[in-house]
């Protein structure tokens, strides 16, 4: 299993197990773990904010710079 790793500022993409189902889209705004790893605080795009450990469905988008 190949661990996710995120820092403040990189987008986190859920898309949906079902055919035609939403896709989440957040901003990691904390990091919990340890070297980037999971748990992550989220603000997703709708304004709600939470604790999120991902799944296989998450993909990490790194800000350019």
């Amino acid at each position: 299993m190949i661990a996710v790793k995120a820092a403040v500022g990189d987008r986190l993409v859920v898309r949906s197990t079902h055919v035609d189902g939403p896709v989440r889209d957040g901003e990691v705004i904390e990091v919990r773990g340890p070297d980037g790893e999971p748990p992550f605080v989220v603000r997703w795009e709708d304004g709600h904010e939470g604790l999120y450990f991902p799944g296989s469905d998450t993909v990490v988008h790194h800000p350019a710079g």
